[in-house]
């Protein structure tokens, strides 16, 4: 099972899409901790989105969409 998720910093209210096989909550505490450079310097992260896929191929497709500036408006209504 793979998921694409989106957080939100609470620092920067900048938003953040990947995916993951791990379980996603384990990723947003990864990023609290300040896995990279980016989440350091922008954590706390909060969970706000995130839909599951089977194959990875879909996931990533999703997670692109979501990268672009229509994906960007759906997230818009999807979170709001």
């Amino acid at each position: 099972m793979y998921s694409v998720y989106v957080l939100k910093s609470l620092k920067s209210s900048k938003r953040y899409v990947g995916v993951t096989s791990q379980e996603v909550n384990q990723k947003v505490k990864e990023y609290n901790q300040g896995a990279t450079l980016w989440t350091r310097s922008n954590k706390p992260f909060e969970l706000v989105y995130s839909e599951h896929f089977e194959n990875k191929s879909d996931a990533l497709k999703r997670e692109k969409f979501f990268k672009t500036g229509d994906g960007r408006k759906v997230l818009d209504n999807l979170i709001s």
